[in-house]
This record gives structure tokens, sequence and C-alpha cells, in this order.
């Protein structure tokens, strides 16, 4: 699936999008370049699970943050930026964050992808290639198995819906 993603706050969006839709124990890799949106969909995301979005900053240096959301669920945001590989990643405890209550984003997950889930939802955020759009995402967006692929479904109809900026 394909997504152009206009601004920042459509970004922010397409991830509150993702919240009202995402199953419990399910893991968002996130793939771009550095600056290309990957905490800022996390912020929506947050924003759509109910934590509050100025909370929500890239643990790069303490590899994961946990925040209480609503429903008795739990948003994990882990950053892979600084880590050496799936192995650095499983020594950080990440097999902790896992659970069905729990919904995991994981940036720089292109770093440590041996250790997450085989179904996972992966999301790759790519800066537009018109130097007059610089605030211009596109999203794309693929199930890895049959959870993560039911999820995005439920997210494909909802980001053509009344949700999506």
């Amino acid at each position: 699936m394909r997504w152009p993603s206009p601004s920042p706050d459509a970004t922010r969006a397409a991830g509150r999008c993702l919240a009202a839709v995402v199953g419990e124990g399910c893991v968002i890799a996130l793939f771009g370049p550095l600056g290309a949106g990957k905490t800022a969909f996390v912020k929506g995301l947050a924003d759509g699970l109910g934590v509050d979005p100025l909370q929500v900053a890239s643990p790069s240096f303490v590899i994961a943050a946990e925040y209480p959301a609503s429903r008795g669920r739990r948003l994990a945001h882990v950053d892979c930026y600084r880590l050496d590989g799936a192995a650095a990643l499983d020594h950080a405890g990440f097999q902790d964050l896992l659970g069905p209550d729990s919904v995991v984003a994981v940036e720089w997950a292109d770093r440590a992808l041996g250790a997450l889930p085989a179904d996972r939802l992966e999301i790759r955020i790519d800066r537009s290639r018109d130097e007059a759009a610089q605030t211009q995402r596109v999203l794309h967006a693929k199930g890895s198995g049959p959870a993560s692929r039911e999820i995005l479904a439920r997210w494909s109809d909802a980001l053509t819906g009344d949700q999506w900026p």
C-alpha cells in the first residue's frame, strides 16, 4: 500500500488512523532516513491510543520508552538507531515489551530485523523527490503475516475514509 502525506500533520494523522484499527500485540516496524517523519508518525499513533503526543520523543539514548494507553493497553516506542543488530535489541529487553496488551513501534527497524516478530506491519516513510515539496512524504506499508495484513486492510480503509486529511 502507498499513501502520499502532504505534511507532518498528515503523517501524524496517518498514525492516529492506524491507532483506531491496530490490534493488541502489534509490532510496527518503521523505516526511513533521518528526518523522514518516523517520530511524527509515532506521535500520531500515541495520540490515537490515548497517550499525550507531547510526551513522545525519539528514545535514541534510552532505546525504549513505554506509555500507558487507553483501554488497558500500552505503547512501547523503540529506537534502534544506536543498536548494533538484533542481539543488541534482545539484550536491551525487547521481548519484555511484547505482549497482547502492547502496541510496539520500532524506529530504525532495519538495524534489528532479526529480533522482530515475523508477523509485523512494516512502514517505510520516504521524502518527496520534489525539491519544492520538502514537507511531503510517501508512506509505503506492508503486512508480513496474517494479523498484520488484516490490520493493513483496516488501515487502508480508514485512510481512504474521512479520517485522512
